[in-house]
């Protein structure tokens, strides 16, 4: 017979183990046990869920759940309820969920300024950390990521000439509290920061300079300024390079400008071909000179040293002549002859009437052996030829009636 059979003897389920009706029947305390006595099969949900609701309401303070059966008395006396214990499980419940939201993580590369009701406490170092959550704010700030910036201005020069400048700026964060709470906006403060030194270093530049060789001074001058500005403003901010992109003049006149700096360059070039040259030609010039100088003075010795060699000459003849004058006035004449007759190709010979005549080359004994018109007028004897001495004679002849008379040198 099945276990639900109407009017069956078995009229219990297959999980109660058949004690759950009698002990209904028999009152509140026996029927638990007879249920605990008898139950031999898997736990009832039902039955679990309402023993956690007895037990919970018997830590809140209410009435206990019925152990007996549905139409028997009622279970044991309940004890007055208590009203802070609910309460008091939402708070403790409460702070544990508040005491876990406490714990925070900070990264390697950044720093935690700690704010306690928004004064500051301290710079908290990579980590696991726990600051009480709603009084204690902590702001992470990465010291370690390069920030980058960059602008296009166009602006006024010191010559009155407009240029456009394109400069980007990286810096870093050195100190993580004056970035949180000196500054309320770190990236506007810099970018306003950076536009007042570039202005202040192009108004005192000439844009020849700008758009030509002074584009590194420029970028130092305003890296300079615009760290002295951050670092009096207390922004905790750490420049790392300032570039200037480009420097270039406005639209409209920008052909104007490049015809421009092409002449200066060209100008440069000829500047330094004509350095080029005069560092060539100086120096041979001053070598030359110095030539010129030096052969000058060695020619003013020599002559000197000749003049003062011929008086000392003199001041010895003239105490010889002063001891024999004839023999010193004999010897004069004849050096000075010899001094003539030396430079001239002339030959001077003693001729008698009868007497053959020998002439002696003695100009062309310094040119070699080789053969010379004068040779055609010697004989085979070394004799002159007839008609040369006819020709001398004749001259000879001609000579001593215009002058009165010759000296014979026979010596």
């Amino acid at each position: 017979m099945a276990w639900n059979e109407p009017g069956g003897g078995n009229q219990h389920d297959p999980w109660s183990g058949g004690g759950r009706r009698g002990g209904n029947e028999g009152g509140g305390n026996g029927g638990g046990g007879g249920n605990r006595g008898g139950n031999q099969g898997p736990p009832d949900l039902e039955e679990a869920l309402k023993k956690f609701q007895d037990k919970l309401n018997s830590m809140l303070g209410g009435r206990g759940g019925k152990s007996g059966g549905g139409k028997g008395g009622k279970g044991g006396g309940g004890k007055p309820r208590n009203i802070f214990a609910l309460p008091g499980l939402l708070i403790v419940v409460a702070l544990a969920i508040w005491a876990a939201t406490g714990f925070y993580l900070v990264d390697q590369s950044e720093r935690g300024v700690v704010l306690r009701f928004g004064k500051f406490q301290e710079v908290v170092s990579p980590g696991l950390h726990w600051n009480p959550p709603l009084i204690d704010d902590v702001r992470m700030v990465n010291v370690t990521r390069v920030r980058s910036l960059t602008q296009t201005q166009a602006m006024l020069t010191r010559d009155e000439n407009i240029v456009e400048v394109e400069i980007s700026a990286q810096y870093q964060v050195a100190d993580p509290r004056d970035f949180v709470l000196n500054v309320r906006n770190p990236q506007l403060s810099i970018e306003n920061a950076l536009d007042s030194a570039l202005r202040h270093v192009v108004g005192g530049t000439d844009m020849i300079e700008i758009l030509t060789s002074g584009r590194e001074i420029l970028g130092s001058s305003v890296r300079s300024r615009l760290q002295s500005y951050l670092d009096s403003y207390g922004t905790g901010i750490s420049l790392q390079t300032i570039n200037i992109e480009s420097t270039s003049a406005p639209g409209p006149v920008i052909d104007a400008f490049d015809d421009v700096i092409r002449a200066r360059e060209d100008r440069q070039r000829t500047i330094n071909q004509g350095m080029a040259y005069a560092n060539a030609i100086i120096p041979a010039a001053q070598g030359q000179a110095q030539r010129l100088v030096e052969q000058g003075q060695g020619y003013r010795e020599s002559v000197v040293a000749e003049a003062r060699g011929q008086a000392n000459r003199f001041s010895a003849l003239l105490t010889q002549y002063q001891n024999s004058p004839a023999i010193m006035r004999e010897r004069l004449y004849l050096d000075t002859i010899s001094e003539v007759f030396g430079s001239t190709p002339m030959v001077l010979v003693d001729v008698g009437d009868d007497s053959p005549l020998m002439y002696l080359p003695l100009d062309q004994m310094g040119k070699g052996a080789g053969g010379s018109s004068s040779d055609a007028r010697l004989g085979d004897q070394g004799e002159l030829d007839p008609r040369v001495l006819e020709r001398l004679r004749s001259g000879q002849t001609t000579s001593s009636s215009n002058t009165g008379g010759i000296r014979r040198e026979g010596r």
